[in-house]
């Protein structure tokens, strides 16, 4: 018999807490449950939360989540979660809309989600993200209000690009790089990275375009490692907040959904 989600989401509870007793180990909990959203909620700047408007943006098509990208939000979780494995299996899709129609292809998994919805920009919620966008996935961006309560600490180096400091991930040489906005890159970005449709750099992770990626982030404790088709791209520490809900975003590109599990990790 297959578990309900509320059923699943209580043995996980359990595991979490650190019970000795608890009769079995929990299972994966597939938040995409191949069928319908209903273990999600819907958020755009437009409509605000789970309006039918919003049908367009976010539905099921073919055993898949399809997000239109038409209006920018979010699918969000109904729950919260902590110490877990996430993984996505995702597909960019052709259409791409104003302000970045012409822009690399941009969503995003925003994890540790907390606050009010739309509280960042009257479109998502105060988050850490993983950034999924071509040339870029695995890059880290802080989605919060610049306090102390929103930020996280990466091994990085420094590089200069077209007059502005930016920072990519350097575990061998890096030195420790507290942000509590903006972003650092993930380990092997392409310093030529160009924001336009179609992007690749030399070291991509990412299939092209059409095919499935495996986004795997391992969120255990105060510390974030991300994973791209089996590569490791990016690894945070000293992550505020450190539990939250997951939202997956709408941003001006159509990317497909095809699993959205969790695995609670010890």
């Amino acid at each position: 018999m297959r578990l309900k989600f509320a059923t699943a989401v209580a043995i996980f509870a359990v595991f979490l807490s650190g019970c000795s007793d608890s009769p079995k180990t929990p299972k994966t909990v597939e938040l995409f449950n191949g069928r319908n959203l209903d273990n999600f909620y819907t958020y755009t700047r437009l409509n605000g939360t789970s309006s039918p408007a919003d049908a367009d943006v976010f539905s099921v098509k073919d055993g898949a989540i399809r997000i239109s990208g038409a209006r920018r939000g979010c699918l969000t979780s109904k729950d919260e979660f902590e110490n877990y494995k996430i993984t996505l299996e995702y597909k960019w899709g052709d259409a791409t809309y104003p302000p970045r129609q012409d822009k690399a292809r941009d969503s995003g998994l925003l994890i540790h989600s907390v606050g009010p919805d739309g509280g960042f920009h009257k479109t998502w919620m105060y988050s850490l993200e993983v950034n999924i966008v071509e040339g870029g996935t695995g890059d880290f961006w802080v989605v919060g209000d610049k306090s102390d309560k929103y930020s996280l600490t990466v091994l990085a180096s420094d590089y200069q690009k077209n007059g502005k400091t930016l920072s990519r991930h350097n575990p061998k040489s890096g030195n420790p790089k507290t942000i509590h906005s903006g972003s650092i890159e993930w380990i092997d970005k392409d310093p030529a990275f160009t924001d336009v449709k179609g992007y690749r750099g030399a070291k991509d992770a990412e299939t092209p375009l059409g095919e499935w990626n495996t986004l795997e982030v391992y969120a255990k404790g105060d510390s974030i490692e991300v994973f791209l088709n089996g590569k490791f791209v990016n690894k945070a520490f000293d992550v505020r907040p450190s539990k939250g809900k997951i939202q997956l975003q709408s941003e001006d590109a159509e990317i497909f959904f095809r699993r959205v599990a969790i695995e609670p990790l010890e």
